[in-house]
């Protein structure tokens, strides 16, 4: 891989990007009401890919809402950085989700009108800051855009729609990047490429990644899996490869 422009120091050993304390998130009020999150501590550290995983209903798409300040808490506490969320108000919220957290969805969540240039840059034009050419020209010739940046959405392959959005997502160098189920509307090959691409980006340039999954496969790319159950942390395994992700799942699941 190419070195990136602008070479950053590499981050303390107990740098952290992002941490919950005692997270609780419920839905709904009385009987209906739904406990989410029930008090889930964790740490996302620097420079570091973590996966989370659980059966459906366990938290995971929740946790990572909350802690990249898409969705309210009901209690406990969320920090980016040294930023508590609970203490930023409605513009401070949207600063810090524009400038210092990126986004990959499963839905791809390009703008159908816009060409694959105009999509990667989107954040700096919304944000009213000068495209960074350096650090643009280094993202499309990483993820093989180059000749794919004249076209729609609509012209490209799932596996080339999913790097445009890559590429947008780290196209303002945040300091955490969120990827819920990127992979889940991709064949294999563009699965594979695209958390390839995640895993270099990682280890290469000191990207933090946060991986909501199901696949066993994707969370071995991870340097941790962390595993929900019932809004709960229930299990961690480091340094996983697949076969051990479907162990340990199965040993939580008995």
């Amino acid at each position: 891989m190419t070195q990136p422009p602008g070479p950053a120091a590499p981050p303390a050993v107990d740098a952290t990007a992002a941490r919950a304390v005692e997270l609780v998130k419920i839905y709904g009020k009385g009987d209906a009401s739904v406990r989410a999150l029930d008090g889930v501590t964790i740490e996302f550290p620097k420079a570091r890919f973590t996966a989370i995983m659980g059966p459906s209903g366990s938290g995971k798409s929740t946790l990572m809402h909350c802690v990249a300040g898409l969705d309210a808490v009901t209690s406990g506490q969320v920090f980016i950085g040294h930023d508590e969320l609970g203490t930023l108000n409605d513009a401070g919220l949207t600063r810090m989700r524009r400038d210092r957290v990126g986004f990959v969805f499963q839905a791809f969540n390009l703008v159908p009108t816009l060409t694959a240039r105009e999509n990667i840059t989107l954040p700096s034009a919304i944000a009213g800051r000068d495209v960074d050419d350096e650090w643009f020209d280094f993202l499309v010739e990483q993820l093989a855009l180059r000749d794919r940046l004249a076209h729609r959405p609509a012209e490209l392959s799932g596996g080339q729609q999913q790097r445009v959005a890559c590429a947008r997502a780290l196209m303002a160098r945040p300091d955490l990047i969120f990827a819920d189920e990127p992979t889940g509307n991709l064949d294999s090959a563009a699965a594979t490429e695209m958390l390839t691409f995640m895993r270099r980006s990682v280890t290469e340039f000191g990207q933090t990644i946060v991986l909501v999954t199901h696949d066993p496969r994707g969370a071995a790319y991870a340097d941790r899996v962390v595993f929900l159950g019932d809004g709960r942390v229930v299990g961690e395994l480091l340094s996983p490869t697949a076969d051990s992700v479907v162990e340990y799942t199965r040993q939580l699941a008995s």
